[in-house]
């Protein structure tokens, strides 16, 4: 009996299925990705409308409709207007380090509670705006509460999930992410149309609804088992949810690694002390790193300023609109697409092929645009749509790599003494990196011009090579025995060693 047990631990095999319990509770606390999409495309579309923009942004629409001197490449430069979409990030920034000792002492659900709470009174606050610093005050609150989500919902998904469908379980967070910002490209399109100009109005407001959803239901979300077992001494309680997530009453050897991965856990104090440490090295790397490259592929530079960019190329502010909304269905249908290969074809392939396909696309469109966008006037209808379409090969390759993956790699990395430490400072990497992107792309735009997309196909070349050498295979691997693979990779073996196993000879 102990020989069957050591296998099916050095094999990684839990007992359990995916059950419909798991199924809801992951589906209801995935809203916070939607929470999160539904903002990246709504601060998109909204600076592309007229209305707004004469509203808030006087100069900006100046420059669009009546200043004919001014270049195609700067007509949205303005660091008032940046300052709007990029104001989140910021407060996601900070939200996120509080998040993390929520998430630590209080369990993944009150975090998701608390960030559904603070996105809804940021919807509230935008969509009755009458003021600039109302706009920005409620962009703020929205930044709260994705900080808080973002920080708990990877987290709690891949906690839920069994081993064997944790990547696709993990990825319909980005596909969450995706719904929302499809919805919101589709709210933009329509509220547009509305005569009197206040259908900005409607698209701010309608952030409620999520954030109404994901609230209420966060109240009869279950708590993770590691997340009760981290925080009670009695494993009762982590036993009964184990078997009733699981659908099986043999779930003895998961539980006796959450029970070990909580008895280190709970000796630990700081973890943002501990993560610094030499064993921990390969997962901070990756903490930092894999957030940083998911940003310079340029992606929230297609997610937050799409219609500007098709204004750029052409494209009126209906169409612009409506194609935004085109590469919104690409890349939730590439994501989807993902959610069925990932545990099978596993992580390392998905971000090759999607890195190769992503810089391929982001070097003809700057071609492109290089030889058939001037300074003034217009890209012919027909290299438009061409420009469209490789802008969907692009989104796509990202839908099934970067994106998900992105997310679910850091959240599935960390052992729990540090695993809320390790999430907070994925986020935080992230929101920085998306600040400093959605801060300074339009300025780039103006001096740029057509190089933007080199710029950004530089990187991709740059992560697919890091992917290539330094990121080993996680796919069917328990969270719980992660440790094994920096411990079998031929670079972090020289940096973590036995390292895990003196870890554990000294708790013994």
């Amino acid at each position: 009996m102990a020989g069957g047990l050591a296998i099916a631990r050095q094999r990684g095999e839990y007992n359990g299925r995916m059950t419909p319990f798991v199924i809801l509770s992951c589906m209801m606390a995935a809203m916070g990705g939607v929470i999160f999409g539904y903002d990246i495309g709504i601060s998109g579309g909204l600076t592309s409308m007229e209305p707004f923009l004469k509203k808030f942004f006087p100069e900006v629409y100046h420059n669009m409709i009546e200043d004919t001197k001014i270049s195609n490449y700067c007509k949205f430069d303005s660091q008032l207007l940046t300052s709007f979409t990029s104001s989140l990030y910021v407060a996601g920034l900070i939200a996120t380090v509080f998040a993390s000792s929520v998430t630590r002492k209080f369990g993944r659900k009150p975090s998701i509670l608390a960030g559904g709470a603070a996105f809804l009174a940021g919807a509230a606050l935008g969509g009755l705006a009458l003021k600039l610093y109302m706009l920005i005050l409620g962009r703020v609150l929205l930044g709260i509460g994705v900080g808080f989500a973002n920080q708990a919902v990877p987290l709690y998904l891949s906690e839920m999930a069994p081993s064997k469908y944790r990547g696709a379980i993990n990825n319909g967070f980005q596909l969450s992410i995706g719904i929302g910002a499809l919805c919101a490209n589709l709210i933009n399109y329509g509220t547009e149309k509305i005569e009197g100009g206040w259908g900005w109005r409607i698209s701010l407001a309608m952030a409620a609804v999520p954030a109404l959803i994901l609230t209420i239901g966060a109240i009869f979300l279950p708590d993770t088992p590691s997340s009760l077992i981290q925080r009670n001494d009695n494993k009762d309680k982590g036993r009964i949810m184990l078997q009733r997530i699981r659908g099986t009453q043999d779930v003895q050897l998961e539980l006796d690694d959450l029970v070990k991965a909580s008895s280190v856990s709970k000796t630990i104090k700081h973890p943002f002390r501990k993560i610094v440490q030499r064993r921990y090295r390969p997962q901070l790397v990756m903490a930092v790193s894999i957030p940083f490259f998911q940003q310079v592929t340029g992606i929230n530079v297609i997610a937050f300023y799409a219609p500007v960019l098709f204004r750029t190329l052409g494209f009126g502010e209906s169409a612009s609109l409506m194609a935004s909304v085109v590469t919104g269905v690409v890349g939730i249908g590439s994501t989807f697409i993902s959610m069925l290969i990932v545990d099978k074809i596993g992580r390392r392939t998905l971000f090759m092929v999607g890195g190769i396909q992503m810089l391929i696309s982001q070097i003809l469109i700057g071609g492109l645009v290089a030889a058939h966008l001037g300074d003034h006037g217009g890209m012919s209808k027909g290299y438009a749509f061409f420009v469209l379409f490789l802008i969907c090969v692009y989104v796509a390759g990202f839908g099934w790599s970067w994106g998900p993956l992105g997310w679910l790699v850091p959240s599935e990395i960390f052992p729990l003494e540090i695993r809320s430490a390790g999430q907070s400072i994925t986020v935080a990497v992230n929101f920085l990196f998306t600040f400093i992107v959605a801060q300074t792309f339009l300025v780039m735009l103006c001096h740029f011009r057509y190089g933007i997309f080199f710029f950004f196909g530089g990187w991709v070349a740059i992560m697919s090579v890091f992917v290539y050498l330094f990121l080993p295979e996680t796919k069917n691997v328990p969270i719980e025995l992660m440790e094994r693979v920096w411990r079998e990779h031929w670079f972090w073996n020289r940096i973590v060693g036995d390292e895990p196993e003196q870890g554990k000879k000294e708790m013994a």
